[in-house]
Formats: C-alpha cells, sequence, structure tokens
C-alpha cells in the first residue's frame, strides 16, 4: 500500500490516504466532504555522491589517467610474449 497526499480545493486541507497503487479512488475531504485532488511532490530519493550523473564520468584528469594506464600496460604485454616466443624459436634452432 502507498501513501498520498491530496488537498481539498474549498477548504485547503491536506491530508494523506494510504491505498493501492492499482486504484484510484474518488477522494472526499474529511472536512468538508468536497473532493480532493492528489498532490503531487519531490520524490524522497537522495542521490549523494559522485557517479549518478553523465558529467561525473568526464573528467579530464580521470580519464586520461585510466585510458593511459589501460594502454600502456596492454601494449607491454604482446611485447613480452613476442620476445618470449622469438627467444625460444632462437633456441629451438640452435639445438638442430
Amino acid at each position: 500500500m502507498a501513501r498520498y497526499d491530496y488537498r481539498c480545493p474549498a477548504c485547503s486541507t491536506e491530508f494523506e490516504v494510504e491505498h493501492p497503487m492499482s486504484e484510484h479512488p474518488t477522494i472526499t475531504c474529511p472536512s468538508c466532504g468536497a473532493k480532493a485532488q492528489q498532490v503531487f511532490g519531490a520524490s524522497g530519493i537522495v542521490f549523494k555522491g559522485s557517479g549518478f550523473y553523465n558529467t561525473d564520468q568526464r573528467g579530464k584528469s580521470g580519464a586520461t589517467s585510466a585510458t593511459s594506464s589501460t594502454t600502456s600496460s596492454a601494449s607491454e604485454k604482446p611485447s613480452k610474449a613476442t620476445d618470449a616466443s622469438a627467444s625460444n624459436t632462437s633456441k629451438s634452432a640452435k639445438k638442430d
């Protein structure tokens, strides 16, 4: 069950009603009996900290340092592998 805020347009009384989200009942004011209108307010969710917005990931210092460290480590691994295979090839050639 969800809680909804309502306001009476006749007497300006604000009150809260609990009913399922799937229902849309006609709510009357408890003070004067007039038809009440649902009040829409801000959400109760607050996002704090970094990482919740698109712009949080676009910093110049953060993007370039992460990219440069990834490319440098990626470039080192293949060169070591090619060096190792070259030395193995030359050793096997000497044995023959």
